[in-house]
């Protein structure tokens, strides 16, 4: 409150200026002109001595100053040193030649003082301005941004530009923070200017309001209160949308490093529990094979011991998909590149398949039946696998499986299609993504969410790539591209 009368007594003390300034000089003139009247100095001296006090008013006071120190003048030579002297009677022709001359020179002296102070005052204003907004640029690149934006500005922006007050309403953290002195229903100015879009300015108590843009569109809002001009707030509320801006990038790239810290870590314990479950998981899996192989089981006997044996193939299986993908991701796999006949491993992998049944709903559509692609056998078989098997879980019974390949001119298309559940336009991507999984499918399907992420891994190590489309009339098809030519060793 003590700041808003600060600025009215300003304001005030502003528009008695030119009354004062008028006071002043007439009584300079009706001195001057006294002085020589008692000195006896002739009339043309006098009136040479009375220009120049019009000059001077006109170029230090203004042009409505010298009007009035120029009526001043005429009439004091007339009241002093024209007869009748002590007398006002403007009638000699002389009199209002002179007041002519002192007119003009009052407009023009006023009019060319009032150009260059005004031209002096905007340069120094402007290089002031400069300064400042300067060093407020510089100290902003200095801002911690581990924490947010909002307190630091403000503060510096009251420190180098001496506002009386200053607030800053953040969207994105959704704070506002101020300094200075603010009335109490000026609680939420800032928040207030932001919402109701109203950045009008208050000349009168000197605030200056702002909103503040970045790319995306608004983010925040700035209020200043204090000597300043459009420009230089606008200038203000730049800096402070670059501030929050660049806290926002550093955010996101702490929260990107964090979950990269995250996954290494999960990836390194995953590689640790996979190698420390290999073994134990070869033992039970030869033990049961052995039991199988003895005989000599009654029947829920023999349905046990399979089961153990299949669950042990399963985890000894999730078990190598762990310890790849953590190779894979370390870029620590050697490609053993080689001329491979897809029509031959598209066969190797279903006879792998254990239910053989299933494998009849299996078709291969290869248009070139020697097509070669130069790649990692182990790798693409794994790729292969997984759609397959992937296909064959969340397809509908009975429904055909369709697994294609063809070869343009600059790389070899695999395809995996089938008929079923359909996934989600925001899980494709995301179903690649390590341990993920499409609620739709979580609780219908057992899965991990492992598997094709390695594929993706093992796509991108041949510098290839992968994707799926679905859709219910077309159904599902995974695509694996690889790069012709480009399969070396590492």
């Amino acid at each position: 409150m003590e700041s808003v009368i600060v600025f009215q007594w300003k304001a005030l003390l502003q528009r008695l200026r030119i009354p004062v300034q008028c006071l002043a000089a007439a009584a300079s003139l009706g001195l001057v002109t006294y002085l020589c009247f008692v000195l006896r100095v002739n009339l043309t001296t006098v009136s040479f001595v009375c220009l120049i006090v019009v000059f001077v008013v006109a170029l230090f006071a203004g042009f409505w100053q010298a009007s009035v120190a120029s009526l001043v003048a005429v009439a004091c030579l007339d009241y002093f040193f024209t007869p009748p002297v002590f007398h006002f009677s403007v009638t000699d022709p002389q009199n209002w030649v002179a007041l002519a001359v002192f007119e003009v020179a009052a407009i023009v002296i006023s009019r060319l003082s009032d150009k260059e102070l005004r031209s002096s005052n905007e340069a120094a204003i402007h290089r002031a301005g400069m300064e400042q907004l300067y060093e407020l640029s510089r100290n902003s690149l200095l801002l911690d941004l581990s924490q947010p934006p909002g307190p630091q500005l403000i503060l510096l922006i009251q420190r180098i530009f001496g506002a009386n007050a200053v607030a800053l309403f953040d969207l994105n953290l959704g704070r506002q923070d101020r300094v200075g002195e603010w009335a109490d229903e000026e609680e939420d100015i800032a928040k207030e200017c932001y919402v109701s879009e109203n950045a009008a300015d208050d000349l009168l108590t000197g605030t200056w309001k702002r909103i503040i843009l970045a790319g995306s569109g608004p983010v925040g809002a700035l209020v200043v209160r204090g000597s300043l001009t459009p420009l230089v707030v606008d200038a203000l509320a730049s800096l402070a949308a670059i501030a929050i801006d660049r806290y926002q990038s550093f955010e996101k790239e702490e929260r990107a490093q964090s979950a990269s810290k995250g996954e290494q870590l999960r990836a390194a314990v995953m590689d640790a529990l996979a190698h420390e479950f290999k073994t134990p998981l070869t033992a039970v899996q030869t033990a049961s094979s052995g039991l199988l192989e003895l005989g000599g089981l009654s029947a829920n006997q023999r349905d046990l011991v399979t089961l153990i044996d299949g669950e042990a193939v399963r985890m000894n299986k999730l078990c190598t998909q762990l310890l790849l993908t953590a190779k894979l991701d370390a870029g620590k796999v050697g490609l053993q590149t080689d001329g491979v006949r897809v029509q031959d491993l598209v066969n190797e992998v279903l006879v792998k398949q254990r239910e053989g049944a299933r494998n009849e709903r299996v078709k291969v559509s290869i248009e070139d039946p020697g097509l070669h692609v130069r790649v990692d056998r182990a790798l693409l078989a794994m790729i292969l696998e997984q759609y397959i098997d992937n296909a064959l879980k969340y397809s509908a019974p009975d429904t055909e499986i369709e697994v294609a390949a063809r070869k343009s001119r600059t790389e070899v298309l695999i395809s995996v299609h089938n008929f079923g559940s359909t996934i989600r336009i925001e899980d494709r991507e995301r179903i690649f993504d390590r341990f993920y999984r499409s609620s739709d499918m979580m609780d219908a399907v057992p899965g991990t969410g492992i598997g094709l992420s390695v594929v993706r891994k093992a796509a991108e190590a041949h510098h290839g790539h992968v994707w799926v489309i679905s859709d219910d009339r077309e159904g599902t098809t995974f695509f694996l591209s690889l790069p012709i030519g480009t399969g070396r060793k590492h």
